[in-house]
């Protein structure tokens, strides 16, 4: 990082191909409620700077003595809130930093949740593949995967705050997630988007962290009608919490492979079968059921990624080769076919 002399702002710093012009503030304590008023000024005056130099983004930090979590995620609330074009930053006398772009998260030191547990235990590596972090690296990958396979933006994000914007998500989730990457080398140091390296292996941990059981109940229909045509009826009625998986997902997508398996249909909690909300149906533990109402392990990233398929939700290609792979009946094969068409691809770039 190169400092550079400016008479317009505080400082004007060069980070890599970027340049900031940097507007600081100093307070005498930490106190959310004092520090969010002087933030907000910083970030004008930062703004104002940026603009009149006309090449450099604008940059807020605040020094304080110590920097609590606590200071760190109102920060980070309040930027997201109302100052998305601005980066902040929190330094600390005692070494702590936070800042909110994607630039400058190598920085970031933060203390720890306070706990009696954590005094007592080291820290844990942050989980990366839980369940918003798998729909994250679903994110991370649209762009280059081909339309109507996932329901994601196609496109590349430039940091964290990007990111965390289109998964829904918060900044600091985000940012986590990020510094998990790239710390276990998944994150390229060098582009200028956030790009996924070392593949092969990201979803060789990916699909063994997929392993896990999910509750179940195999189902028949009450009404002895053709049941394609009672499924699509049951989907298109529960169209927001319900959606297709697996073997017949894969047909929808059009690279079905196995035939005779009984439809998956994924909810987010099981329902009561025969209930006023799911009538027609009844437990039916055989080996031919109509179907099979399966818990979601990962609701968040199996729901948010389900593409709408002639008005009912399919899995997205990705969820269903986590799905298949360790289906005892050819699963193995399905997978492989969806690997080898898709996601092979996707290891070359």
């Amino acid at each position: 990082m190169q400092h550079e002399d400016s008479l317009s702002a505080d400082l004007l710093i060069r980070h890599g191909k970027h340049r900031f012009i940097v507007e600081i503030k100093a307070l005498s304590e930490g106190r959310p409620d004092r520090v969010l008023p002087v933030l907000s000024m910083a970030i004008l005056q930062a703004k104002a700077a940026a603009e009149l130099s006309g090449n450099a983004l604008p940059l807020a930090i605040i020094f304080v003595p110590e920097a609590s979590l606590s200071l760190a995620k109102h920060v980070e609330v309040f930027a997201q809130r109302f100052a998305k074009d601005v980066s902040v930053g929190i330094i600390s006398g005692r070494g702590e930093q936070y800042f909110s772009d994607e630039v400058f998260q190598q920085l970031n030191r933060l203390p720890e949740e306070p706990s009696r547990a954590s005094a007592r235990r080291p820290s844990q590596a942050i989980n990366l593949f839980s369940d918003l972090n798998q729909w994250m690296l679903k994110l991370l990958l649209a762009w280059e995967l081909p339309n109507g396979l996932l329901n994601a933006p196609k496109r590349q994000f430039k940091n964290g705050s990007d990111l965390a914007e289109a998964a829904q998500v918060s900044a600091m989730s985000a940012s986590r997630f990020l510094q998990q990457l790239r710390s276990e080398g998944y994150l390229s140091d060098s582009s200028p988007h956030l790009k996924l390296v070392r593949r092969e292996e990201l979803f060789r941990r990916w699909g063994a962290a997929a392993m896990r059981a999910c509750p179940e109940i195999p189902c028949r229909f009450l009404l002895r009608a053709p049941a394609a045509q009672q499924i699509r009826g049951l989907l298109s009625h529960h169209s927001k919490n319900a959606c297709l998986g697996l073997f017949s997902a894969a047909d929808e997508l059009g690279i079905g492979h196995v035939s005779g398996v009984p439809p998956y249909i994924y909810v987010p909690k099981l329902p009561k079968v025969g209930a006023s909300d799911w009538p027609g149906l009844m437990a039916y533990p055989s080996d031919r059921p109509d179907l099979i109402l399966r818990q979601a392990s990962f609701p968040q990233s199996t729901f948010r990624g389900a593409v709408n398929h002639d008005g009912i939700l399919v899995t997205d290609i990705l969820q269903v080769w986590l799905d298949v792979m360790n289906h005892p009946t050819r699963g193995s094969e399905q997978a492989g076919l969806i690997y080898k068409k898709y996601l092979l691809p996707l290891v070359g770039n």
